[in-house]
Parts: structure tokens; C-alpha cells; sequence
């Protein structure tokens, strides 16, 4: 019986059959890699240095999570350049689940603000979930003027450049805020910018500085010793979670930034690793003692799918950038 490919061609078949067989091979090999995942332990780069509320939360999650999937997680702290050393190590890591990195929404921010980074904000990560989110608050000290936060925009408004808001720095998600405030209520206030710190707590404690506009994480303990009063949050329209105190757009419609903090990986991580991990997740985020401790710091335990929280990250960074243009922010 002949063969019915010519003599020319056999050894292109040949080599067609042996490197088709060897991608089945090897495609089979990545397949059952993805189902014995987690084989060692994980690290999870955090880009701020520990006993921060970051790092708290990180290590609430980690132990839990590394208990589900049968391998410690272990928390590597590597401080510096707004996380973005700990961002940047994280895209140059193998994407085959053993790097993860935990971003706050300073990831959103400061890709508003500069104009280069070592990495794509967005593209070159696996956004694998959202772990809790919380507003900003904007706070008076208790013996302020400033009633309510209708109070500060009329105030702000009849009398221009008279009233001030401290935050953690120029270009943080506070300050972008603030700015997103001006522009949006068509008001004048001061920035008075600290580089962190308890200095916006310090100065406006002392009446030196009108309003403070911080994370729920710093706020929530204020506003419960009673050291500071909430004018307003930044939460969606009627979702503000503290009594009598209202939303920011309730009175400004379309103004919502909830900070938040999340897992990622490098991109590339295969999509079944990214879903155990987001199951994962899910299940640490519904148990009550995490929950309760997250709460206890002033966010809300929320989960996410990976494109829910790739959007959220598009998204902040898409409004973000317009109160930088706008605003013609440039940091210092």
C-alpha cells in the first residue's frame, strides 16, 4: 500500500505530529500543575512596612487563606515608592500563582497622578479580588463652626479661600478627593498637605485646619472616641453607614470613591489559579472573625470576581485623572 503523503513532505509531517504532540504534552502538564495548586507556599508582597493598616489586614487574611489552600501565605513586606517596589516585583514575578501582591486603592491614585510607572496600572496584573472597601470621611473637630456638611459648601461658597481641608499628602486618594470636591461643589478650599501621620488629625484638632479628609481606617476610632465629628462620606448615594451622616453625593450626585484593598497577581497567572483563589477568598472574607476584625477597622468585608475588580481599578483611575487634569495637580 502506498503512502499517500509524497516523499518531500513526510519529514514536515513528522515534525508537525512531534512538536503537536509535544503542546498537547505540555499543555496536559500545565493543566494538572493548575489543578495541584498550591504545591509550596505563597508570598504576599505588601508594599508598606508592618503594624500599618494594610499590613493588618494582610496577615488577618493570610493565615486563613493558607489553611484553605493547604500552604502558608506568607506576608513580605517590601516598603517604599507608594507600593509601588512591592507593585513592581510583583508584574516581574512568575505568573504561576506563587507571587501575589496586596494593593490598596493608592495603586489608582497614583497612577492618576504619574505620567510614567515601571509597569501598566491595570494590564499587567490578574486581578484576583477585592478584599474590603470603605469610604473616606470628611471630619471636623467636635467644637467646629461647620454643622453639616451643607453647612461647608455654603460657608465655602460665600466665603472663598477662607475655609481648609488637611490630608496625608499631595496626590493621595484624600487630596484627589478634595480636589474632586472643589470642582464638583464650584467652592474654594486650601489644601493644607502632611506627609502622612497624625499631622491632619493634629492640625485640625487645634483648629488650625478647617476639615480632615482620611480613610475610614484612621476615622473610625476618631469618630468613636468622639474626638472628631463626620461632616460627610464619600460612600455611594444613601449608603452611608453612620448615623446622620450623610453621603457626599447625596448633595454632589456622581461624587463616589470607596478606598479598598485587594489581591492581585502577575499577569498571565493561569485562570484556573485565579479562581481558586478567588474562591478561596470568598470563603475567608465570610468568616465571622475576619469580618468582624474588618469591620473593626472601618471597611466592609467585599469580594469580588476578578473582572468586577479589574473594573472598579479602571474606573478610579479613569475619574481620578480628570480631577488631575482639571485640577492641574502635579506633585511636589
Amino acid at each position: 500500500m502506498k503512502n499517500s503523503a509524497p516523499l518531500s513532505r513526510r519529514p514536515l509531517l513528522a515534525a508537525l505530529i512531534l512538536g503537536l504532540s509535544g503542546f498537547v504534552a505540555s499543555t496536559g502538564a500545565l493543566a494538572q500543575a493548575d489543578a495541584d495548586y498550591p504545591r509550596k507556599p505563597i508570598r504576599l508582597l505588601l508594599g508598606f512596612a508592618p503594624g500599618g493598616g494594610s499590613d493588618i489586614v494582610a496577615r488577618l487574611v493570610a493565615q486563613p487563606l493558607g489553611e484553605l489552600l493547604g500552604q502558608n501565605v506568607v506576608v513580605d513586606n517590601k516598603p517604599g515608592a507608594g507600593g509601588n517596589i512591592a507593585a513592581e516585583m510583583a508584574v516581574k514575578a512568575a505568573p504561576d500563582g506563587y507571587t501575589l501582591v496586596l494593593l490598596p486603592s493608592g495603586h489608582a491614585s497614583g497612577a492618576a497622578m504619574k505620567k510614567s510607572l515601571p509597569f501598566h496600572p491595570v494590564k499587567d496584573f490578574a486581578w484576583v479580588s477585592t478584599l474590603t472597601t470603605y469610604p473616606l470621611a470628611l471630619s471636623v473637630a467636635p467644637g467646629s463652626a461647620l454643622k453639616s456638611f451643607a453647612d461647608l459648601l455654603q460657608r465655602a461658597k460665600a466665603e472663598p479661600g477662607k475655609y481648609s481641608y488637611a490630608t496625608s499628602g499631595v496626590g493621595t486618594a484624600p487630596h484627589l478627593i478634595g480636589e474632586w470636591l472643589v470642582s464638583e461643589a464650584g467652592i474654594n478650599l486650601i489644601h493644607v498637605p502632611f506627609k502622612g501621620g497624625t499631622g491632619p488629625m493634629t492640625e485640625v484638632l487645634a483648629g488650625r485646619v478647617d476639615v480632615m479628609i482620611d480613610t475610614m481606617t484612621l476615622t473610625a476610632a476618631l469618630l468613636k472616641d468622639q474626638r472628631v465629628r463626620a461632616l460627610a462620606v464619600t460612600s455611594p448615594a444613601g449608603a452611608s453607614n453612620l448615623p446622620g451622616v450623610p453621603a457626599v453625593a447625596d448633595l454632589l450626585p456622581g461624587l463616589v470613591f470607596e478606598s479598598w484593598l485587594g489581591i492581585a497577581a502577575p499577569a498571565g497567572t493561569p485562570a484556573a489559579i485565579v479562581d481558586k483563589l478567588n474562591k478561596a477568598l470568598r470563603t475567608v472574607l465570610e468568616q465571622p472573625e475576619v469580618k468582624q476584625k474588618l469591620i473593626a477597622l472601618g471597611g466592609s468585608p467585599r469580594a469580588s470576581s476578578p473582572a468586577e475588580f479589574q473594573a472598579r481599578v479602571e474606573r478610579d483611575i479613569e475619574n481620578l485623572r480628570k480631577v488631575v487634569s482639571q485640577r492641574r495637580i502635579e506633585l511636589e
